[in-house]
């Protein structure tokens, strides 16, 4: 094994919702297809199977990747408790812990293919831009998604970008969409910068639409740019080898 095929552990949070765990599913598939010969497990921190202990055995070297969007409390918290407990059976295992997907230009690139599909014209000036996150209770994960839409905004034409957040923070999706459509915005969209469907999407889509969202586009999935970002992570995580 080349250290370009040290296996892959994505770590999602986990859901009820059965679709989450699909998606995820759907989203390694893309990956395997894009790099044959990685392997690529998925793990899961709750609601789910296999942990993340369950996912390393067996392997002496192994890249961990958080499955999510910003670095917040599971990333900075529980993956990494997560991974001290496993290794605790393992202690000569080498574990690369790798950042979050996010943020990274391939998102919003993501995020405007899910637009195209839902009908928009991606930079519209007549089209203003709802981006919602879960939200988290970490500012510093919120100050993120205002920054990427505040650099979305400023690198396309649409009449705004602005954040929105479905727990956790302000404003919340509908209230944002209520929003615009007061001040003026011809149209208003959703982008939901969500990896899966599940409680928040479902949520978020019935909830703009009441307040007069033009459409919503659907979560990140298995987009071929979320993959892209996984195996750029990956390559990321592995440390550099001196020459020898």
């Amino acid at each position: 094994m080349t250290r370009h095929n040290t296996p892959l552990i994505a770590v999602a949070h986990g859901s009820r919702d059965p679709r989450a765990a699909t998606t995820v599913e759907a989203l390694l598939r893309r990956v395997r297809r894009a790099r044959p010969g990685l392997a690529v497990r998925a793990a899961y921190l709750d609601h789910s199977v296999p942990t993340l202990g369950q996912a390393l055995k067996g392997l002496d070297e192994a890249v961990v990747l958080p499955l999510l969007l910003t670095a917040a409390f599971h990333s900075k918290v529980d993956i990494p408790t997560a991974l001290h407990e496993a290794e605790l059976g393992t202690p000569l295992r080498r574990v690369h812990y790798g950042p979050t997907l996010g943020p990274h230009p391939l998102l919003v690139r993501a995020l405007e293919r899910r637009l195209e599909e839902a009908g928009v014209l991606v930079g519209d000036p007549s089209t203003a831009v709802v981006l919602v996150s879960a939200g988290s209770s970490d500012p510093a994960a919120n100050a993120t998604i205002a920054a990427m839409a505040r650099d979305w905004s400023a690198e396309r034409g649409w009449w705004s970008v602005t954040p929105a957040y479905a727990s956790a923070a302000s404003p919340s999706p509908e209230q944002e969409v209520t929003r615009l459509l007061r001040s003026g915005a011809p149209r208003v969209v959703v982008a939901p910068y969500l990896l899966a469907p599940g409680y928040f999407s479902d949520k978020v889509r019935r909830a703009t639409l009441a307040a007069g969202a033009t459409s919503v586009a659907d979560v990140l999935g298995d987009a071929p740019e979320v993959a892209a970002v996984l195996l750029e992570r990956h390559h990321q995580a592995l440390p550099v080898l001196a020459p020898r």
